[in-house]
């Protein structure tokens, strides 16, 4: 049977006006729409620990073992290209509902700042007991961080995210491909042949112009806590 899928799209919102939507996101163990009454609620916290670089809107996904939201080596999808180009998650929220191994897929709509933190809303059923999250940091040209194929836990645990490169997009570091500051030119991407596979990111760099003491980072890029709400 197809599971069912809620989307929370963010329309034709700029990564400009989604700035304006950086607030707390209050999360309470309500009903779901497209989860059954069987399903366990989870609350995912995304706590951004780069310096200077801000996440995008966080996408949650949670699926069964056929699902894979990427592969290190192989090409990035489509949708999660968009992610991590634009930082807008709706196209991976709309290739979820096609995909008969996904039960549910949420985005917080939020920007995360540097040192601050967002939370989303997700279930899980006996069918698709896994959670995978992106998120794109928007002073790069494609890079995100991601958690893949986490088992739902029992109790609340805490992960630590790295940073990936979709090789959808050459790393030029210019300012007229990166939609994030200082640059704002979303929509744009540079023509430069990319890597073509996905790869963990190399980081900043300063060939551009981004300054790596104020947008490089090391290591994980952010913390993962996925709390369950059910009594």
């Amino acid at each position: 049977m197809r599971k069912r899928t809620l989307t929370f799209g963010l329309g034709g919102l700029t990564l400009g006006s989604l700035l304006l939507l950086a607030a707390p996101w209050s999360v309470t163990a309500t009903a779901l729409p497209g989860a059954g009454t069987n399903a366990r609620r989870y609350e995912i916290t995304v706590t951004n620990v780069t310096k200077g670089q801000v996440f995008a809107p966080v996408v949650a996904v949670t699926h069964g073992d056929q699902f894979r939201l990427f592969e290190l080596g192989e090409a990035v999808s489509p949708g999660l290209a968009h992610l991590a180009e634009e930082g807008d998650p709706s196209m991976v929220i709309l290739a979820s509902e096609s995909d008969g191994g996904t039960l549910l897929a949420r985005t917080n709509g939020v920007m995360t700042m540097p040192g601050a933190s967002s939370s989303v809303l997700i279930a899980v059923d006996d069918d698709n007991p896994y959670i995978s999250i992106a998120s794109m940091l928007v002073s790069t040209n494609d890079g995100f961080i991601a958690l893949r194929d986490v088992p739902a836990p029992p109790v609340e645990t805490t992960y630590l995210a790295r940073v990936y490169d979709a090789g959808s997009e050459f790393n030029s570091e210019d300012c007229s491909f990166v939609p994030g500051p200082p640059c704002g030119s979303g929509g744009s991407h540079d023509p430069t042949p990319a890597e073509g596979y996905v790869r963990i990111h190399e980081g900043v760099h300063g060939i551009g112009g981004l300054a790596p003491q104020d947008f490089d980072w090391r290591g994980e890029a952010a913390e993962v806590t996925i709390r369950p709400l059910n009594p």
